[in-house]
């Protein structure tokens, strides 16, 4: 039997096999950013995943940058994640929450008209997500270090607000070019006080957000989203592989559950590495089949495999892989765009 279908414990969390869903942009929440029922089915038809990591759900208001995506800082919000948790637990599945807060990569228009926050008053290159006519990131709000706290709050609150939803953990989004990561990385901070300057200055937000996490969750149902390449919305820092060696160190200390890691699936990654560095359960994520995945974790550099875009299309993608079955391809003109087409309609095999 392949590596893929054997159990994982990570940290508190009894997994059935290791192939699971990662965190995916959906849009399909509503305009309070509440989720909907077709989000209840879509995470229920997709329980056989050995983790489902949900799509990236804002802790507050002023960390939304994209156009119906979902939160957690409401009852209404809490209430119907209950309702998905509740669908997935059913259905035999385990499910965790991302916690995310974009940071600069947003707009006014998504934030009632007040500036994006960041580490830094640098705005990111490119367009603002999903926005047409076309536009240009802002130049962001620094934030002061109360503001900084504010925030920190903000995913302490969020984090109480998943345990009410009844979630089995919490992934930490640190990754991506999002706020957490414009704090790591120097070409997003140029901060001068404690939140800025030295690799471990820069790394402070995202620990104390893990140690307030961890505070409600326990370190064993709680992980973080690193991506180490720094190539997504104006990410590169000049010492990337020396911030990311200090991070996984860190939460390695911590005792985290696990950690997952977008890094391309290619002949030089940092896979083993930053397995290494961190010690504890690690998930690799970014561009796998089933066959790199079998690789990979056999290789002993990773303990599972996140997929994203054979999950869009294959609710079924476990079985499908045990069967061999044929994969059905996603349609990615509708990713963000709403409505069931592209989302519930993918059947199962059987």
């Amino acid at each position: 039997m392949s590596i893929l279908f054997s159990p994982l414990r990570l940290g508190e969390l009894t997994l059935a096999n290791r192939i699971f869903m990662a965190p995916l942009t959906r849009c399909r929440a509503n305009h309070l950013r509440i989720p909907t029922p077709s989000m209840r089915k879509y995470y229920a038809d997709r329980a056989s995943a050995g983790l489902i990591i949900t799509e990236a759900t804002s802790v507050s208001p002023m960390g939304v940058g994209y156009p119906n995506t979902p939160g957690i800082w409401s009852q209404q919000q809490i209430d119907a994640w209950g309702d998905i948790t509740d669908a997935v637990h059913q259905n035999g599945g385990k499910i965790i929450l991302q916690l995310w807060h974009v940071g600069r990569i947003s707009d006014p228009v998504y934030l009632q008209n007040a500036t994006p926050l960041a580490p830094s008053a640098i705005a990111a290159n490119g367009y603002v997500n999903l926005l047409r006519p076309y536009k240009h990131y802002v130049v962001p709000h620094e934030l002061s270090q109360e503001e900084v706290h504010r925030v920190i709050n903000e995913f302490t609150v969020a984090a109480i607000n998943a345990k009410s939803a009844k979630f089995d953990g919490i992934e930490i989004h640190g990754a991506n070019g999002y706020l957490l990561d414009q704090f790591l990385q120097d070409v997003s901070n140029n901060r001068s006080d404690n939140y800025g300057g030295s690799i471990e200055n820069r790394a402070r937000f995202m620990l104390e957000v893990t140690d307030r996490v961890v505070e409600i969750w326990g370190a064993t149902r709680v992980g973080m989203h690193l991506s180490p390449r720094g190539d997504y919305n104006s990410m590169g820092g000049s010492n990337l592989f020396e911030t990311f060696t200090y991070v996984t160190k860190e939460l390695g200390k911590r005792n985290l559950a696990f950690i997952c890691v977008r890094e391309p699936n290619q002949d030089v990654n940092l896979h083993a590495h930053l397995k290494t560095t961190f010690g504890g359960g690690y998930i690799a994520n970014q561009g796998f089949t089933q066959m790199t995945a079998e690789k990979i974790i056999t290789s002993g550099a990773s303990d599972a495999v996140a997929f994203g875009k054979m999950f869009i299309s294959n609710p079924d993608l476990p079985q499908r892989f045990f069967m061999n079955y044929p994969l059905m391809n996603p349609d990615p003109l509708t990713f963000y765009v709403g409505g069931e087409n592209g989302y519930n309609d993918y059947s199962t095999y059987c």
